[in-house]
């Protein structure tokens, strides 16, 4: 897998210092509340699961599974929602755990859709921010690291379904995606 990687965006160390940075921070800004982290598979797993661990209040935890890229590249546009929620969100304070947000349209469908089942609260936090690609404005609340317009992957990013279980952020060598 590595040999498809052209460099390393983000390394495994770099990657682990800031989600504790924004453990800490979530920390302080939800104490005393009732927080919801609202994991987005399957790229946001990998971030959840250690983000959540660097969160020190209590928390519940939920998953969405939304789809805008089938197995290409570029976001198709078209947003649908694979799997929803399992509790009611109204008055609790939401986190979206989102893996990069790119043109923003997923995001901001996924914002509106939330928002209106009257959260307390709804925030994002992602990994990574691509603002150059940003097609609607939308911004993150915490973010990880703001990114080159690059195709990325590792650490629960993927190109059809690959590279998810690397350590670190690579950028995916163009021959790789454009066969």
């Amino acid at each position: 897998m590595q040999e498809d990687i052209a460099r390393i965006l983000l390394t495994e160390a770099e990657i682990k210092q800031r989600v504790s940075e924004l453990g800490a921070r979530i920390s302080q800004d939800y104490a005393g509340k009732d927080l919801v982290a609202v994991c987005i598979l399957k790229g946001a797993l990998h971030f959840m699961a250690d983000l959540t661990r660097a969160i020190e209040i209590p928390l519940a935890i939920d998953f969405m599974a939304i789809s805008s890229y089938g197995a290409g590249t570029k976001t198709s546009g078209e947003v649908r929602i694979i799997q929803d929620l399992d509790a009611a969100i109204a008055e609790r304070h939401i986190l979206i755990v989102e893996d990069i947000v790119d043109t923003g349209l997923t995001l901001k469908y996924l914002v509106d859709n939330l928002g209106s089942r009257r959260p307390a609260s709804l925030k994002i936090v992602t990994l990574l921010d691509k603002p150059a690609r940003r097609a609607v404005t939308i911004s993150p609340d915490y973010n990880g690291f703001e990114i080159p317009d690059e195709f990325v992957v590792g650490y629960g990013l993927d190109y059809d379904e690959k590279y998810r279980n690397l350590p670190f952020i690579g950028i995916l060598k163009p021959e790789i995606y454009q066969k």
